[in-house]
């Protein structure tokens, strides 16, 4: 893996544990963008941050999916009342300032910078993969996907968990860097660091954009 990023000694460890390898790479990819909504992306929210960067790359990512007929899946957190001021979700005694994701809130919207079509699938979640509890892989096999460039935020939450639960779902995982943030970069990087030795690999943007249009060019 060679990252440096925490010393010699830990890829050295890594690399005699036998992690890093490549993901394999499919021939059916799906884009899934995990909780781009306004109370992540903007940082009038408390749960967010500028993620102007991101929702940028994000934007150019899905534009050339589109060209490569690549599907879109989207993802928001949404809470019911009952679930936001009640006792029944466990997670939100632990965070609770997702509280404030309610349904039909200005909080829980796509960020309006995404280029989001009717078409597009959205999944109403309320843990941090956007595979627990959801249909998200039913949605994925139903449309004959096998790999899966994960994008969003946060880093070290929803797309870390989501990354997770996709490779034990069967999907192979790339995460495009440019395409996910956080709110804080230590966190950010260590997440980065974790999916791309045990679960996926973290690449490029540019990569991400050639290996689309290489599905492309398998069209013609």
């Amino acid at each position: 893996m060679g990252s440096g990023m925490y010393g010699r000694q830990t890829d050295d460890t890594y690399a005699h544990a036998g992690f890093g390898a490549a993901a394999r790479r499919g021939a059916r990819p799906a884009i899934v963008v995990v909780d781009l909504t306004n109370g992540f992306t903007d940082p009038a929210y408390p749960s967010g941050s500028d993620l102007s960067d991101v929702v940028a790359a994000t934007a150019t990512l899905i534009e050339h999916g589109r060209a490569a007929e690549v599907p879109v899946v989207f993802t928001t957190i949404a809470y019911t009342p009952a679930e936001a001021d009640g006792e029944m979700v466990t997670w939100l005694h632990k965070a609770p300032g997702m509280r404030a994701m309610r349904e039909g809130s200005p909080a829980v919207a796509i960020d309006e910078r995404l280029p989001r079509r009717p078409c597009d699938t959205l999944v109403v979640k309320k843990g941090a993969s956007a595979f627990f509890g959801t249909g998200l892989a039913s949605v994925l096999t139903g449309l004959g996907r096998d790999t899966l460039l994960v994008c969003g935020a946060t880093t070290s939450g929803c797309v870390r968990a989501t990354a997770v639960d996709a490779v034990q779902s069967g999907f192979s995982v790339l995460v495009p860097r440019e395409c996910v943030g956080d709110r804080a970069a230590g966190p950010h990087e260590a997440s980065l660091f974790d999916i791309h030795a045990k679960y996926g690999d973290v690449i490029g943007l540019a990569e991400a954009l050639d290996y689309l249009a290489e599905g492309v060019r398998s069209h013609v």
